[in-house]
């Protein structure tokens, strides 16, 4: 359902930031062209707001043609999520505490919980993947903002590395992790042999990730093990999957 018009948000709403970047290693890992479109002049700030405008409309179609209430439900996470993705840009321009880190990564909590309740009701189920998946979404934040610090001082944004500091980044990455295990306790019991044995694994990788870093104690660490955590998302995705097929008990 989603098209990803708060992708093209979050490129208008720091389209001037962006041009001040002073090295490019986070946007060529994540973008395929290597390169920020609207800084770069290869669209406008215009035309870029008029695409978000138009990916919405389309998301917002979609997401209608979902049975009521669950419509409703995705709708008002969508309305949400491009709320609170503009708050984060703008907030941590200016902050003395990651009040925009640790509100702004709600949104994307919540992307996969809007995937669930396409058919699926507001229950203890997606209550817990919630408190489960919340820790993950911050610890990858603070990977992130510990690989950009560069970038995020020539900005002026108040990322969790300027605010405290590359080492206790690393503390805040280590700790969300921990939290991130600690509340698989409870979600698991929501699912399957299958599942869990696909989240050991997982949190299998999320440990060694972290041992390396306190091991290397650098940004070009924490560049090497993102996508080890991206990959971790994979594994979940697919044990839920393979388990709701097969039923294991």
């Amino acid at each position: 359902m989603d098209l990803k018009p708060d992708f093209v948000l979050n490129d208008y709403v720091d389209r001037n930031r962006d041009r001040l970047d002073v090295e490019n290693t986070l946007t060529k890992y994540w973008r395929p062209f290597k390169e920020r479109p609207i800084p770069s002049g290869k669209i406008s700030s215009k035309n870029a707001f008029l695409l978000f405008i138009v990916l919405a409309a389309i998301t917002s179609a979609l997401i209608f043609t979902l049975p009521y209430p669950n419509s409703l439900y995705v709708f008002v996470i969508m309305l949400y999520s491009y709320g609170i993705e503009a708050f984060y840009q703008v907030k941590k321009r200016d902050q003395k505490y990651p009040i925009a880190q640790l509100l702004g990564r709600t949104d994307f909590t919540l992307f996969p919980a809007a995937g669930y309740l396409c058919y699926g009701q507001p229950d203890m189920t997606v209550l817990l993947y919630i408190a489960f998946f919340y820790p993950w979404t911050m610890a990858h934040l603070g990977l992130n903002d510990l690989i950009d610090l560069e970038n995020d001082l020539a900005r002026g944004m108040k990322s969790i590395t300027v605010l405290y500091g590359s080492k206790k980044t690393m503390y805040w990455i280590t700790g969300f992790t921990l939290l991130h295990f600690l509340s698989a306790a409870f979600f698991l019991k929501q699912l399957g042999v299958i599942a869990r044995y696909g989240f050991l694994i997982a949190f299998m990788i999320l440990a060694v990730s972290n041992v390396y870093l306190w091991k290397e104690k650098s940004p070009k660490a924490g560049l090497k093990i993102l996508p080890l955590f991206h990959l971790t998302l994979i594994i979940y995705a697919i044990s839920i999957i393979l388990d709701s097929l097969f039923l294991v008990p």
